[in-house]
């Protein structure tokens, strides 16, 4: 691979927050942030302690070459209040990083808001209220005329539509609100600010300004997998409607002041106009010098009819958001590189008089401190192909000035706590000790050769760790495969090489010395009740896809103890490269039996224990939610849940969704358990439609099954109630009978087919030694007569 070199002057850098990274958040007069009563006191203290700590933190910079460094001003330590007291403190304390910056030969980039309102403005309506968007640039002016004279960049904001729609549509973040109306105007007022606060800028004499954005590719699933297919027309409108609510109702203010048109109609339903005043789109959309853009992964949405809307999303009804099938972050992020070049593409096309800087992308993954460092692959792995799609996108004509990688150290993931790590430089939050990771010299010889070297980092090998551990390749690969005949002592050593390597076996490590069978198990408990479809397709094409690899099947029945004793037998005596599981519907010991092994184990359905072993479900919450809001929106308000055995996974996640959207509209949820057959269905409803003063009279029902909506209907038949006119259902699973039944049966539709063909490639995935990681797949309600 040729070496990519990046363009001369090209600036490389880091990017932080003040909330994440400072702490003190009780020292030298700063005043109470939104964060802090979000997350509760002494949340974001000490963080990485740079407010004490910042000297030693710009050497580290300084060390590894970096040529600007982006932070962010914390609003309530410069003015406690949000307007009036100026804490001179608190400015000295930015005085001081930024001179420190200087001498060090760091340029530095000033966000003068990243989330962090002070409580005082947010008590008396934060960005509700359009007082707070000229309080912000009164705030800009006076963080401007304290270090203006050496501060060339600044940007306004970081990511408007995550404080605006997490803090205030879905309440994940602070101030944790869940309205769409106050989500949009929020939105618009802090658009105003950045309008605002770019005015008081210029005014002052800022050499170059501008704004940061959180943009992200919007997809369909059959995108994901060739970006080069087109968007299918059933799916068109909804891809529109996302990429306006996520990245257009940003974009086109600032850099074309208006909003997008489809939009208007969505704000208008859920806030009304009145907030946008004549005037304020042009002063949104005074020109800027540049558009930081922060990308880690993309959007996969199709249309799916009565989705309910994702709260972070107003007015994405009908949109079902989906598992994008690759590998993700330890946050559960997809990793898609090749979204970056879609998303520059994009904008070179539509902006093309815009300059633009990467000023976040990274990565949370697990890290391992070890006695001789942190050996971060996927993390170098993550930014180096990113750079790669960077590189390619400079070529096209983006016009790039430099990238910022998110983040220098470990801190304060908002809502997630210390948990995540997005550094390239370790903290240990006890001691606050620095540590440089791996990622932190790959990145440092990055920046000194200005571009990616020919080679790309390799992961631990099996000689890597039989070279630590003084031992041949075969015995460290005894060790991985749990042979019995290695010393205790050898065991440890080779143990301990792998804990200190990240060292994670591949096929090959636990082929070398353990017979290669190419023999799959495909272990089927007594077929689920109803679920005759399902285990007929994982047998069709689990077998299929692997007899297509070469992979001869063992077809195994999981139907007694006996017979579990015997499987595990077989597994443990290497007699199978990997095991496919359909696990029965009661409770299941023989997924973590088989857990232990060390062979290869793929799942259908969630286990109880969601990480023992990679699985292939459904979005069973997601489906509910679906069918609750499809018997809401038609008028249905005294809904019941007949709900099979509360120890199965699928349906304590079908009811979960069902609760919380009736929680959602305020109503008092009713719920009757029963068993797995239509029979019990038909008893639970019984009770429910015989109810008499003491309850209200039902007008629909959700069934977590096919085969108790069925019964259902039978119990309302008993009763002389109409289907749907007294009584609507909806089912889950879409079985044959569901569509014969009189009247057919609105349900949900879950795609055996592709949790076959999933379970598939998830064990492939597996025999070759990638990582892997949980599939869900996306439900679809079919509407029919009895809704």
């Amino acid at each position: 691979m040729r070496t990519a070199l990046f363009p001369e002057g090209f600036v490389w850098g880091v990017s932080t927050s003040a909330f994440q990274i400072e702490g003190a958040t009780d020292r030298d007069g700063r005043g109470p942030s939104i964060w802090d009563a979000f997350a509760g006191g002494g949340y974001g203290d000490p963080a990485c302690d740079h407010y004490e700590r910042h000297p030693e933190d710009v050497r580290l910079m300084r060390d590894l070459g970096l040529a600007a460094y982006r932070f962010s001003v914390s609003w309530p330590r410069v003015l406690p209040g949000g307007h009036g007291h100026v804490n001179g403190p608190g400015l000295d304390f930015y005085d001081r990083l930024v001179d420190e910056l200087l001498q060090a030969g760091i340029a530095p980039y000033a966000t003068l808001y990243h989330w962090d309102l002070p409580q005082a403005m947010q008590d008396a309506g934060g960005w509700t209220a359009r007082d707070t968007a000229h309080r912000f640039a009164d705030y800009a002016q006076v963080v401007y005329d304290r270090l203006g004279d050496r501060v060339d960049t600044w940007f306004t904001f970081n990511e408007p539509w995550v404080a605006a729609f997490l803090g205030h549509a879905s309440g994940v973040h602070a101030p944790g609100l869940r309205s769409a109306a106050d989500a949009f105007v929020s939105a618009h007022h802090m658009l105003l600010a950045h309008g605002l606060g770019l005015e008081a800028l210029r005014a002052r004499g800022a050499a170059k300004a501008g704004v940061v954005l959180n943009l992200s590719p919007v997809l369909t699933p059959a995108q994901l997998g060739d970006m080069s297919s087109g968007i299918p027309e059933e799916d068109a409108e909804a891809v529109a409607r996302i990429d306006a609510l996520h990245n257009r109702q940003f974009l086109e203010p600032v850099l074309r002041g208006r909003y997008p048109a489809e939009l208007l109609p969505l704000i208008e339903k859920a806030a009304g106009l009145g907030h946008i005043h004549d005037g304020d789109l042009d002063l949104i959309g005074r020109p800027i010098d540049l558009l930081g853009v922060n990308y880690y992964t993309p959007i996969a949405v199709q249309a799916q009819p009565s989705a309910p809307a994702d709260p972070a999303f107003p007015g994405s009804e009908g949109v079902l958001f989906c598992s994008v099938p690759t590998a993700v972050t330890a946050m559960g992020w997809p990793i898609m590189p090749s979204g970056l070049s879609l998303l520059l593409r994009r904008l070179a096309e539509e902006y093309p008089e815009t300059e633009l800087m990467i000023t976040e992308n990274g990565a949370d993954f697990e890290d391992v401190v070890t006695a001789d460092g942190i050996h971060d692959v996927d993390r170098i792995s993550f930014v180096e192909e990113h750079l790669r799609a960077l590189r390619t996108s400079i070529d096209e004509g983006a016009r790039v000035r430099g990238y910022l990688l998110w983040s220098l150290l470990d801190c304060v993931e908002w809502a997630d706590g210390y948990r995540r790590k997005f550094g390239i430089v370790h903290v240990d939050f006890t001691t606050q000790r620095r540590l440089l990771k791996d990622s932190a010299l790959w990145y440092r010889d990055v920046i000194a050769r200005n571009g990616l070297g020919a080679e790309r980092p390799k992961r631990p090998t099996l000689e890597t760790v039989a070279a630590r551990a003084g031992v041949s390749r075969a015995t460290v690969s005894r060790v991985v495969n749990g042979e019995a005949r290695v010393s205790p002592d050898v065991r440890a050593a080779v143990l301990r090489a792998v804990q200190e390597l990240g060292y994670v076996p591949n096929a090959a490590a636990r082929s070398l010395v353990t017979r290669r069978t190419d023999s799959v198990a495909l272990v089927l408990s007594v077929p689920r009740h109803g679920g005759e479809a399902l285990t007929s397709a994982v047998v069709q094409y689990v077998t299929s896809v692997l007899e297509g690899a070469g992979k001869q099947i063992t077809l195994m029945l999981a139907d007694t103890a006996e017979s579990h004793r015997r499987i595990i037998r077989h597994v443990e005596a290497r007699q199978v490269d990997g095991v496919v599981l359909v696990p029965p519907d009661g409770p299941d010991t023989l997924t973590e039996r088989l857990a232990r092994t060390g062979v290869p184990v793929v799942l259908l359905g969630k286990p109880a224990i969601a990480s023992l072993v990679p699985h292939v479900d459904v979005d069973n919450a997601g489906g509910a939610r679906a069918a609750t809001r499809h018997l809401l929106d038609r008028g249905r308000r005294r809904i019941s849940a007949v709900c099979g055995p509360m120890d199965l996974v699928a349906v304590q996640d079908r009811l979960a969704g069902h609760l919380a959207t009736l929680h959602e509209d305020g109503l008092r949820p009713m719920v009757a358990l029963a068993g797995l057959d239509s029979e019990s269905g038909a008893a639970a409803a019984r009770e429910l439609l015989s109810g008499g003063q003491t309850r209200p009279l039902v007008d629909a029902v959700f069934a977590t099954s096919d085969e108790l909506a069925i019964g259902v209907m039978e119990a309302a038949r008993e009763r002389g109630l109409g289907v749907p006119e007294d009584l609507a259902v909806v089912g889950f699973g879409d079985i044959h009978a569901a569509s014969c039944t009189t009247p057919a049966l609105t349900t949900v539709r879950v795609p055996a087919a592709d949790q076959a063909l999933a379970l598939a490639r998830l064990l492939l995935s597996r025999l070759d030694g990638r990582h892997t990681s949980p599939v869900v797949l996306p439900t679809r309600l079919v509407v029919r007569a009895t809704t």
